[in-house]
């Protein structure tokens, strides 16, 4: 295909996964979901619990697939269409992620952490993207089958590449470091996240210190120096015996020290000193989360090698991701408009409380005020009523006006704030969509937050609905 890089042959691929190669073709890129295949993707037949690949590989070559990988020849597939048979196709992808990483030139950074993944990952990306070809996994591909997609995808000639690794049970992590082998690894912070399938922060900080588990003597670990957690991560470090160990924060002997940060309602300017270099920037969203996590962002830029001015001055142009602070401004029908930050992604006590934060730099228009909208959060184990509840004085903090709540759970804190800020309760996020957008008015901030599987999506979706009536006169149509 002209203009796209080739990515595999049929050769190589064959040769990775102990195929037969059968008739030539190039590969542009490598997809899983026939929904996904553009022109010139090798497609995966993964056969999962409540699907089979398999079943959708002639829509894949019609989309334009140039072959399959599969475990049988499926039914539908013209005679002389170029097939992989293996006998595992998930095997297949793992040995094609490892092909990958064997042979590229390009220094790896992992990422993992209990919250601050996915931006932190996005942000290295940014960062090096002006400082060689650099790949990084999409979205938050960052599991057992998102891990190794990611690495079959890396061009073979990126200079740098950054991958998210996530996990909800011990030995994940590991499978992953042990596949992706990271020169860089850095760790956000340990939270109480998932804790329902660990028992304690400490298992949880074993867990993410597993992504050490892949690496050589000479890769280098980034932690968090201001979490409870960093001796026992730094342990865990020299254990495995790395040799570069750079920590990050505000304590004084952080390679990466915050000397002072002046947080805005849409971006954070910071000074900061990385291995002795004092360094102002700009990071162009707001809540000192992204401060903290821009530390490590440098942090690991510099141990990849890479030039960190370039870096810190290219935070400047950092977007939002969907359901992790974007920014909707959403004109109502009636006139006048209000602000959605959308945090509907997920939840974690830690992630409520930097939302919270966030929502209180912000600045409503005239006659506007802050809106807090909370939906559970979910795997917090026995500790969860307790979790919920304990969120009451960061919520009154905040300073919102008004505040909804979503599921059981959240239903304790809601309880525990102050009479005058109690919106309205409901059990699910589709009962409880029709309140918030009956009290939404000009001028209003309103935050969207709560577990995936608290389902929080309906009521961003409801608010943003509001701007398909026409506009008032008033804006000028």
């Amino acid at each position: 295909m002209i203009g796209k890089p080739q990515l595999w042959t049929s050769t190589e691929a064959a040769a990775a996964i102990g195929a037969r190669a059968g008739q030539a073709w190039r590969a542009h890129g490598v997809a899983i979901d026939s929904r996904s295949v553009v022109q010139g993707d090798l497609f995966v037949a993964i056969k999962g619990e409540r699907f089979d690949g398999h079943d959708f590989v002639a829509q894949a070559f019609e989309r334009g697939a140039v072959a399959a990988i599969v475990s049988r020849v499926p039914a539908g597939i013209a005679d002389g269409q170029p097939l992989l048979v293996v006998e595992d196709t998930m095997a297949a992808l793992k040995a094609l992620a490892l092909a990958a990483r064997a042979r590229t030139a390009a220094r790896v950074i992992a990422v993992t952490g209990s919250v601050g993944k996915t931006g932190t990952k996005e942000a290295i990306a940014l960062a090096l993207a002006g400082q060689g070809k650099t790949h990084a996994s999409a979205g938050n591909l960052n599991n057992e089958i998102g891990a190794p997609l990611s690495l079959a995808r890396m061009p073979r000639d990126a200079a740098y590449a950054v991958f998210e690794l996530g996990m909800n049970h011990a030995g994940e992590i590991s499978r992953l470091s042990q596949m992706v082998r990271p020169d860089v690894a850095v760790i956000t912070t340990i939270e109480p996240v998932h804790i329902e399938y660990f028992g304690s922060i400490e298992a949880i900080a074993d867990a993410k210190a597993e992504i050490f588990d892949g690496m050589g003597t000479g890769g280098a670990a980034v932690l968090n120096i201001d979490n409870p957690q960093f001796p026992r991560l730094l342990l865990a470090a020299q254990q495995r015996g790395l040799m570069r160990i750079l920590s990050f924060g505000t304590d004084e002997t952080a390679y990466a020290r915050l000397i002072d940060c002046s947080l805005h309602a849409t971006c954070s300017a910071v000074t900061a000193e990385i291995g002795g270099e004092r360094i102002d920037y700009c990071i162009a969203l707001a809540g000192r989360h992204w401060v903290v996590n821009s530390l490590a962002v440098l942090t690991a830029v510099r141990a990849a090698g890479g030039d960190v001015a370039v870096a810190a001055a290219s935070l400047s142009r950092l977007k939002p991701l969907k359901g992790r602070g974007e920014r909707h401004r959403v004109q109502l029908p009636g006139g006048g408009a209000f602000e959605l930050i959308d945090e509907s992604y997920n939840a974690s006590p830690a992630s409520v409380r930097a939302a919270l934060a966030v929502l209180a730099g912000t600045k409503p228009g005239a006659g506007g005020r802050r809106i807090a909208v909370l939906g559970d959060m979910r795997e917090l184990g026995a500790e969860a009523e307790a979790m919920h509840r304990d969120l009451a004085p960061d919520v009154d903090a905040s300073g919102a006006d008004l505040v909804f709540a979503c599921g059981p759970t959240m239903r304790l804190m809601f309880d525990a704030i102050e009479q005058r800020r109690r919106g309205a309760h409901a059990a699910s996020s589709t009962d409880l969509a029709p309140r918030v957008v009956g009290a939404v008015r000009a001028g209003d901030v309103v935050m969207v937050k709560g577990s995936l599987g608290t389902n929080m999506a309906p009521i961003v979706a409801a608010l943003r609905s509001l701007s398909d009536a026409p506009p008032a006169a008033a804006n000028g149509n």
